[in-house]
């Protein structure tokens, strides 16, 4: 990692720990920053998936990933904090307004993270580390993300994902798909 690239995920880190803190978010009996320290440990796990040029960007954005959907930051707050390519994606990660789960994920969400592939990286290791932590606590959301997998990998399944794909099949018991 060079210098810059850490310093970019420090500031991330730092960045986006106040924020969630600063409204009060938990994840179950956790603060939040346990969720996004997970997102971000599934980034540097299969950062190899990635173009080396893209791998740092893509623990910055798994850090800041939630602040302006849940932590009430703007996407020229993240700018500011963290730059533009940061800020990006968070910005395509951030959910569209609706009622249900289903109205917040979009078509339109999708088509937002598809147009940048390191959000797309992201989202998928936001999905991991949401199940991975689900399928340790044995509550109803394991249950929750296995119904929603056809539709989730159908929207962002990609070849180059492919070991990703294959862990959430495997933490969600289901039968492994080799392609596409």
């Amino acid at each position: 990692m060079t210098e810059a690239a850490g310093e970019q995920v420090e500031t991330a880190r730092a960045y986006a720990t106040a924020c969630h803190a600063a409204v009060n978010q938990k994840y179950d009996d956790h603060p939040y920053s346990f969720h996004l320290g997970m997102v971000a440990d599934m980034a540097r796990t299969f950062q190899l998936l990635l173009p080396s040029e893209q791998r740092e960007l893509a623990v910055a954005g798994a850090w800041v990933h939630d602040v302006i959907e849940d932590a009430r930051q703007t996407y020229n707050d993240v700018v500011k904090a963290v730059g533009v390519e940061v800020a990006e994606v968070a910005y395509a990660l951030t959910n569209e307004k609706g009622r249900t789960r289903a109205e917040r994920a979009s078509d339109a969400y999708y088509a937002g993270i598809k147009a940048n592939p390191v959000a797309w990286f992201v989202k998928v290791c936001d999905r991991l580390a949401n199940v991975t932590h689900a399928a340790g606590q044995g509550g109803r959301m394991v249950e929750v993300y296995r119904r929603e997998y056809a539709e989730f990998r159908a929207k962002l399944w990609k070849p180059e994902l492919q070991p990703m794909f294959e862990r959430l099949e495997q933490l969600l018991g289901i039968a492994t798909g080799s392609a596409g």
